[in-house]
């Protein structure tokens, strides 16, 4: 009950005063803008907002970036050096020793007389000699 006899005085001063009550709205946007920027020293400040950025981006790159291309090149270096006779395994899990190589796919021999033919970047592990029995 209280609220709206608030409410209706509130509106009886603002009926009564709207000169007032407009000037103390301007006097507060002025004071707004005034404290919008502090003169001087606008590019350090901008300089200063983006470190955390570019710091975020460097972590990023040593964190995640150059270990995967690091993977990468050890990858790419054990599909080039496959040899025929090699025993690997393959991104599917199918275990078998290589028995003929192509430029981008070679055969496995999974067992006496079948071979699969995959391409050479599912090879994802060389394994150790006699793994495959």
């Amino acid at each position: 009950m209280q609220g709206f006899r608030f409410l209706r005085l509130v509106r009886k001063m603002v009926a009564q005063c709207p000169v007032i009550l407009t000037l103390e709205c301007y006097v507060f946007i002025s004071s707004a803008f005034a404290q919008a920027a502090p003169a001087g020293g606008d590019m350090q400040s901008s300089l200063m907002s983006m470190l955390p950025l570019v710091l975020m981006f460097v972590v990023l790159y040593f964190v995640m970036i150059r270990p995967q291309m690091k993977k990468q090149k050890e990858h790419k270096a054990m599909i080039d050096s496959l040899a025929k006779g090699d025993e690997v395994a393959t991104a599917g899990g199918v275990l078998g020793k290589v028995a003929k190589l192509g430029d981008s796919y070679l055969s496995l021999e999974v067992a006496n007389g079948v071979e699969l033919q995959v391409q050479r970047s599912a090879v994802v592990q060389v394994l150790p000699k006699g793994s495959i029995k």
